[in-house]
């Protein structure tokens, strides 16, 4: 049932989707201090989700000392079955409506393909649970991230999407100086996801093939909002028609893009720029870097005078949760999902977050439709 788009990765890919170097940066797990626990209590989580990749069981919440997997869901019996072997859970449902109905259920993961992303989290929410969604929160439709607002603000439960960029290395150590004011005010952005698809990947119901770049922003989108908490309010972009034959108009989304190159205006007044692409064979990227008054980070920082970064270390995780992928990022959006719930405090990518993340990018797209003009993006704000 879950379809996600990325290759689980860290660092940079080539077409094969083999893993390559990239070069250090001054942020990693710090090893010298050791988790502590925020509660002894265990939340009872459901998994929706589970694909071709095992993404629904790779972000550790059957590992997490404070988590107890209490059932899963995948349309498909074997993927449902190999989803509960993975998570060491005995209860299983043949759809995401049904686990969602489960009382005894608190939280739910929803790891499905994207186009039943907000459909399954309105439910969750408006069932009283709390929610953590694989990105996008919602597909292409305005309509629906208004109504997975809406949802969020009414509901009990907390909301999280799993954007993994922002526990990337890089980005975590710019969003620490930037709250420590060691960066002043950004004044420009840029954001990179180069995932070649000369074919369309394996996907439930086919919805990856001419998947319009801009609808799949939240990983470029990262590397301002993560960064600040700050939003895009304007965008002009452009696309590049595609020679690519599942990314030629003929396609469910009438969209003839491969690759989408989108220039923002912030909510602080710069400007950032993201380029989303498909159809650009060679080696593919998941990245970004900033500009800012006091220096720029492009991998590692430089600052007035050569200044480099202090030396910015993630937090220790639980005992066996591991950082795993993209960039090491998934056990550190599990944790703070947990911890967020516990503690009854906002999570880092909330409901507001989530949406400026995720509809900027179907604006840029709107945009790219009509060649290039400017155009104003809805703001959400808790």
């Amino acid at each position: 049932m879950q379809d996600e788009l990325e290759n689980d990765t860290a660092g940079r890919s080539d077409d094969s989707g083999l893993t390559q170097a990239a070069p250090p940066i001054p942020a990693d797990q710090d090893t010298e201090k050791q988790w502590v626990p925020v509660s002894d209590r265990k939340i009872r989580v459901g998994i929706i989700g589970y694909g071709v990749c095992g993404f629904g069981a790779d972000f550790s919440f059957q590992d997490h000392p404070n988590v107890t997997v209490t059932a899963v869901a995948d349309l498909v019996p074997e993927q449902c079955a190999a989803l509960a072997k993975a998570c060491r859970c005995q209860k299983m449902y043949a759809t995401g409506e049904e686990l969602i109905r489960d009382e005894a259920i608190e939280a739910v993961f929803i790891a499905t393909d994207a186009p039943s992303h907000a459909r399954l989290a309105i439910a969750a929410l408006q069932a009283g649970k709390h929610v953590a969604s694989a990105v996008p929160a919602v597909f292409g439709s305005l309509e629906d991230a208004d109504a997975l607002f809406a949802a969020a603000r009414n509901s009990a439960g907390k909301y999280m999407m799993f954007e993994t960029s922002y526990f990337h290395v890089n980005l975590y150590a710019m969003r620490e100086m930037y709250r420590r004011g060691d960066l002043g005010k950004l004044i420009y952005a840029e954001g990179e996801y180069m995932h070649y698809l000369g074919t369309p990947l394996a996907a439930y119901g086919g919805w990856r093939a001419g998947l319009p770049p801009q609808w799949y922003p939240t990983h470029t989108n990262a590397y301002y909002m993560g960064v600040t908490g700050g939003s895009f309010t304007e965008v002009s972009c452009m696309g590049r028609p595609s020679p690519i034959p599942h990314l030629q108009a003929k396609n469910r989304y009438d969209n003839p893009f491969g690759t989408e190159i989108a220039l923002f205006r912030t909510s602080e007044g710069s400007m950032a720029r993201t380029a989303i692409s498909w159809d650009i064979p060679g080696t593919g990227d998941e990245t970004g870097r900033i500009w800012t008054e006091k220096g720029t980070f492009d991998r590692v920082f430089k600052g007035i005078d050569g200044k480099e970064a202090p030396l910015i270390k993630r937090p220790p995780l639980p005992p066996g949760v591991e950082p795993g992928g993209h960039n090491g990022s998934h056990g550190y959006l599990t944790n703070e999902f947990v911890e967020a719930i516990l503690l009854d405090r906002m999570p880092l990518v909330d409901i507001a977050q989530a949406l400026n993340l995720t509809v900027a990018g179907i604006v840029a797209h709107q945009s790219a439709m009509q060649n290039g003009e400017l155009l104003k993006i809805p703001q959400y704000v808790l």
